[in-house]
């Protein structure tokens, strides 16, 4: 059975990459891409490439038009939650590669694709690597209870924390025990420096760098009397790392009923 999928974010940095590796799959179909700065435009020429005879569309909703069955989307924060609400109210899958969604957002998609009766794949980082960090972090945390993440990325990027580093977070806060730094509100001086919890209870507290010359870089710290542990993270200038994992998710998200979260459901 060949996968129809609709390429949100053709244009962007992972859609770029997307688009022709999707093209290229036996088990799939390129059925439409959404970039509005090449609307109209066939999705192969925009890109540099042969042409593939897939129009760009300006929206979403235009796109799914034509018949698919897979929403992939790599856009923005401010729009992801509306495209993923769309697709599921058209009965459409969709793995979802943008950060900035919230833990209250995840809630309402995933409520809206049970309704729906689809699938919903998503996760902050689609790298193998990125994944295994958080499956090795997940196992210390089970042995060392004080852990903290910093988040790295570049000057530009316009969400903090990053969804690798939030979905990292989240995760290890729910099997962690009882940390014992100073609670925040007893921290003097400036609290705010220690960070934001991120996660149910006390949370983990992630501290967000924004620099210059940084790509995409997640690190947590473990801590135990005389000695550390550092996992880490970091990707380079190409969106390669996150095309196989990206892979994964379409193949697998038609046989989810609601939301997932993170690739390492899929792995094993």
């Amino acid at each position: 059975m060949t996968i129809r999928v609709v390429m949100a974010g053709a244009t962007g940095w992972v859609g770029r990459a997307m688009i022709p590796v999707i093209s290229a799959q036996n088990d799939m179909a390129l059925a439409g891409a959404v970039a509005r700065n090449a609307a109209g435009q066939d999705s192969g020429s925009a890109l540099g490439l042969t042409p593939n005879g897939t129009i760009v569309s300006a929206t979403l909703e235009a796109a799914l038009a034509a018949l698919s069955d897979v929403v992939v989307d790599y856009t923005k924060p401010d729009v992801v939650k509306q495209n993923t609400l769309l697709a599921i109210s058209k009965g459409r899958h969709v793995v979802i590669g943008t950060s900035g969604l919230s833990a209250a957002d995840y809630a309402e998609i995933d409520k809206a694709a049970k309704a729906k009766g689809v699938g919903v794949l998503a996760a902050g980082n689609f790298s193998i690597t990125a994944t295994l960090m958080k499956r090795f972090a997940l196992m210390a945390a089970k042995y060392v209870p004080d852990v903290e993440i910093i988040d790295y990325a570049s000057a530009k990027k316009p969400d903090a924390p990053s969804g690798t580093a939030r979905e990292l977070a989240e995760a290890l806060a729910a099997v962690r025990g009882a940390s014992t730094a100073r609670p925040v509100a007893d921290v003097l001086g400036v609290p705010e420096t220690r960070g934001a919890a991120v996660g149910a209870g006390a949370g983990v507290q992630v501290h967000a760098l924004r620099l210059p010359s940084y790509i995409l870089s997640c690190e947590a710290l473990f801590g135990l009397p005389d000695e550390r542990l550092t996992i880490r993270h970091d990707a380079g200038s190409s969106a390669a790392p996150y095309v196989a994992g990206t892979l994964l998710a379409i193949r697998e998200v038609g046989n989810i009923k609601g939301l997932v979260r993170g690739l390492d459901a899929l792995m094993d």
